[in-house]
């Protein structure tokens, strides 16, 4: 049998990519990066790098930088709650994510924005466990019913309730970071085991341009000695906050995630950590950061070729859309961005469900595009050779009526060859009219509600349930918060 191609897509020539690389390497020496962090600014300055405590800015010598590559692993293997599903995060391996820490939640209902409360969370948790595309679950919204410094904490205890899968989180406020683990490390049964076994990667998100604030390093530095992945989400505006040039922006984020990728390195030697980012491309029109834009997601693919290049796994913003209410808009660039990080070899793909610039979440988006995720691995999995003969045996000589519709080989291969959508509408156009003329969107408002029906029975065990609602309760009252709004 010949082994089927795997599509891929290339945005950079190697010159090129070795181009962005020097250069980033010889901003990070010559330029430097402020560093907010008094531990983090201790870091780099005993491990060699100069800089100055009073300025906060390090300048990162090549040397520091090639022995933090050397030690970051190459590929990250995480679990689910049960600790028996894997995941590779590298080489060629592609995980969906929903887009994180939305702001506020589509309602298609009364087709507007509004604020979530903890009933949406946890319907949003439901929700993701039942879509098989999105292998990740992530903390994707935030909760207005609970104090904002609580929040980040919240959001993870609500996602470990109703969700086993792997989850993308991070954190608000330093004090964050400690519960949250506390949690992640009941839920596997102990810190060194939650180490073997790791069941979050917290996000990371540098100040483009070129500084670590102080929450984001510490993030970086507790998550390295914890084992948990830090992902790097380096996030340069073309003309505004970077350079405009697709380029000089890729030479910005790299340098970004690499000072990020050291920083773990001197925390914790083989800590796992992810160059990623969620850059955009400025739109010098509007003053807005479009996601859905062709040349944000080119941005995307070449850095995914930057970081493979560098031996590490990598992430990005894609599959999402700057619209507002789930159109066609919607469509079209989620679609896009989604095949598009397929074909890029991106690890882990952030952004199913989000709108409004990254700011919005939407249960319906969020169940179309777990049909256009499974769009996405079918293309990947390319065209396989099924028989040998592939197609003479089922011809007979001299044949002109052969059936195949109810052919053995039709029975036997069908499923495998298609994938078979959820929502997408292949009926005729008399059987749209005879179910009631629904667009997409109404056809995954059906479809949430069907999947998320009685499905709000947390996955834990009872004994679980009440360790993580222990620490939540004495987090939650550090804060002024009595009575969690859940029960």
């Amino acid at each position: 049998m010949i082994k089927p191609v795997r599509p891929t897509i290339t945005l950079l020539s190697d010159s090129l990519l070795e181009r962005v690389v020097s250069e980033s390497r010889e901003l990070l020496e010559r330029t430097g990066v402020f560093i907010e962090n008094h531990e983090a600014l201790n870091l780099f300055l005993q491990a060699g790098a100069k800089g100055y405590v009073s300025s906060r800015r390090v300048f990162i010598p090549g040397r520091l930088i090639d022995e933090a590559l050397a030690s970051a692993p190459k590929a990250i293997t995480m679990y689910d709650a049960l600790g028996e599903k894997s995941f590779v995060v590298g080489g060629d391996e592609v995980h969906f994510d929903p887009g994180s820490a939305a702001l506020r939640l589509f309602d298609h209902r009364t087709q507007s924005e509004r604020a979530a409360v903890t009933k949406d969370l946890i319907r949003f948790s439901a929700l993701v466990q039942q879509l098989e595309n999105f292998h990740f679950q992530s903390t994707g919204l935030i909760s207005s019913d609970v104090p904002e410094a609580i929040s980040d904490c919240y959001r993870l205890f609500i996602a470990l309730r109703y969700c086993s899968k792997p989850v993308v989180t991070g954190t608000f406020v330093v004090q964050g970071f400690a519960p949250m683990f506390e949690m992640l490390a009941a839920i596997r049964g102990g810190a060194s085991k939650l180490k073997e076994k790791p069941l979050a990667i917290f996000d990371a998100c540098p100040s483009p341009p070129l500084m670590w604030s102080n929450l984001t390093a510490q993030s970086v530095i507790d998550c390295a000695r914890a084992g948990i992945p830090s992902e790097l989400v380096s996030m340069p505006l073309t003309g505004a906050t970077a350079p405009v040039t697709l380029t000089g922006s890729l030479v910005q984020l790299t340098a970004e995630n690499l000072a990020g990728v050291v920083m773990s390195q001197l925390a914790m030697p083989g800590a796992p950590v992810i160059f990623g980012g969620s850059p955009s491309c400025f739109d010098m029109r509007t003053a807005n950061p479009p996601m859905g834009a062709v040349e944000t997601m080119m941005l995307d693919s070449a850095y995914s070729q930057i970081g493979r290049s560098l031996g590490l796994p990598t992430h990005a913003y894609m599959g999402l859309s700057d619209s507002k209410c789930v159109d066609a808009q919607a469509g079209l660039e989620s679609a896009a961005g989604a095949i598009l990080a397929a074909l890029s070899g991106v690890n882990v793909v952030s952004g199913g469900g989000m709108m409004d610039f990254e700011s919005t979440q939407s249960f319906e988006k969020l169940v179309i595009d777990n049909d256009i995720c499974g769009m996405a691995y079918r293309l990947l999995q390319g065209i396989s050779q099924r028989d040998d003969p592939m197609a003479l045996s089922l011809f007979s000589e001299g044949a002109t009526d052969i059936e195949f519709l109810t052919h053995p080989h039709t029975l036997r291969w069908h499923l495998v060859e298609q994938n078979y959508p959820h929502v997408v509408d292949r009926e005729g156009y008399a059987q749209w009219v005879e179910s009631g003329k629904l667009s997409m969107a109404d056809r995954a408002a059906l479809q949430v509600e069907k999947l998320i029906i009685d499905k709000h029975d947390s996955i834990l065990s009872t004994e679980l349930q009440g360790e993580l609602r222990k620490i939540m309760e004495a987090h939650a009252k550090r804060f002024g918060l009595e009575v969690l709004p859940i029960n």
